[in-house]
């Protein structure tokens, strides 16, 4: 066990060695800010060139590193730093934060990277607002945060309702869009009454990917997500990430980090950087899928509450217009009870009934069936995958068919 109390930061932002690196630096409106998502999707977080050394270093295996002397340097023990981190940790403050000076720190899941943030800023005697809508783990961690003496208000994603139960929080949860119900607030005005009382504001923004969203953009101090979902898209690892530009926070949440050990594998981190290549060219195909499917179902008539933030009569469309970059690959719709829902699921050829969502390949579930969500028995969550659009719409009208055919 290492038993030294302080150790150097890790650089997280586009910064010295960096492939952005070309004498424009963090908050100058340097390169990095300039270049369009794809051409940062593919260079963030490389290192500088070495001849005959790989692009991207392969993942490094050490529970320790050669610490003779003095303790000094970034790489000293495998809890706390490591140069595959690094890398990573440079490429998604890259994509969160274009041409910025930001920190992140990467966990072994988004749940770890939620909790970090909430129990490393909340103390005993603070209240945290949480949304009641978001995700499912979310009251598991409201019973925890109680436990510890914490002050729990909750209220729903939509209207900025959350605003309504804000007064002498220590911090405000947004989830936007919320999962599984896909409402939208707006995060401007929610940081906004947040900052003027003293509140600080984390948004989950997994759903939306940065290339979707960027909620440091939008004012909130600290960006959360699930890396599982859509930034990695492959469903095969998992990791969350929280960026912030304070480094003040910063420390207090890595520090949790090495007090509960909640860190990524060098493998994960090294399969999560190579996926980053790919997420402008996956999300792309996945939001249009997203969108065609939507605009499938809004024809359909025994499907109702078809919820898609692109579609422009959906409910949230104005507000996420205003702060999205792009509206995601999830889509919420309901068939008329379960013995409906489950004949659908059960007729897809091209869609793969589980519980995530992002992955390249589409994926949906009868969301009640693991109960906690506030949703119909016939509730269906369905993420887009990057399946010829024509085939994927083609198949769920098709299962629709077969559902209904089937009563």
């Amino acid at each position: 066990m290492n038993e030294h109390n302080e150790h150097p930061e890790s650089d997280s932002g586009v910064g010295p060695g960096s492939r952005f690196d070309s004498g424009d630096h963090p908050g100058d409106g340097g390169a990095a800010a300039r270049l369009g998502d794809g051409t940062l999707a593919v260079r963030a977080g490389l290192p500088a060139p070495v001849k005959n050394e790989p692009t991207l270093p392969g993942p490094a295996f050490a529970a320790h590193f050669h610490l003779p002397g003095d303790v000094e340097g970034p790489y000293t023990y495998g809890r706390d730093t490591n140069p595959t981190w690094t890398l990573l940790e440079r490429a998604i403050g890259e994509l969160e934060a274009p041409g910025e000076d930001v920190h992140t720190i990467v966990f072994a899941s988004g749940m770890a990277a939620v909790s970090a943030v909430l129990l490393s800023q909340a103390r005993g005697g603070d209240t945290v607002v949480l949304p009641d809508d978001g995700y499912q783990a979310l009251p598991l961690l409201r019973e925890q945060l109680e436990a510890y003496g914490i002050h729990v208000r909750t209220a729903p994603t939509a209207d900025e309702a959350q605003l309504t139960v804000l007064d002498g929080a220590r911090l405000l949860w947004i989830e936007t869009p919320s999962n599984p119900g896909l409402d939208v607030c707006d995060v401007r005005r929610l940081v906004e009454a947040a900052h003027a009382g003293g509140t600080l504001v984390a948004v989950d923004n997994t759903l939306a990917t940065p290339l979707g969203q960027r909620p440091l953009d939008l004012g909130a101090d600290f960006s959360v997500a699930s890396g599982t979902k859509g930034l990695t898209g492959h469903g095969d690892l998992l990791l969350g990430y929280v960026v912030c530009r304070d480094a003040e926070l910063a420390a207090t949440v890595r520090r949790w980090r090495k007090i509960v050990g909640a860190i990524p594998g060098p493998m994960e981190a090294w399969l999560a950087h190579r996926s980053l290549a790919t997420i402008q060219l996956r999300a792309q195909r996945q939001w249009a899928n997203a969108l065609a499917v939507a605009e499938a179902l809004t024809g359909r008539a025994e499907v109702t509450g078809v919820r898609y933030p692109g579609l422009p009569t959906d409910p949230s469309h104005k507000t996420a217009a205003r702060q999205m970059r792009a509206f995601g690959s999830v889509v919420s719709f309901t068939l008329p009870d379960r013995a409906h829902a489950e004949r659908f699921m059960n007729a897809l050829h091209l869609v793969e009934d589980a519980t995530s969502f992002g992955s390249v390949r589409s994926t949906a579930e009868r969301r009640g069936r693991w109960g906690g969500d506030a949703v119909p028995e016939g509730f269906i969550r369905f993420s887009a995958g990057a399946e010829d659009t024509e085939d994927l719409v083609a198949d769920v009208l098709r299962a629709l068919d077969s559902a209904t055919g089937g009563n």
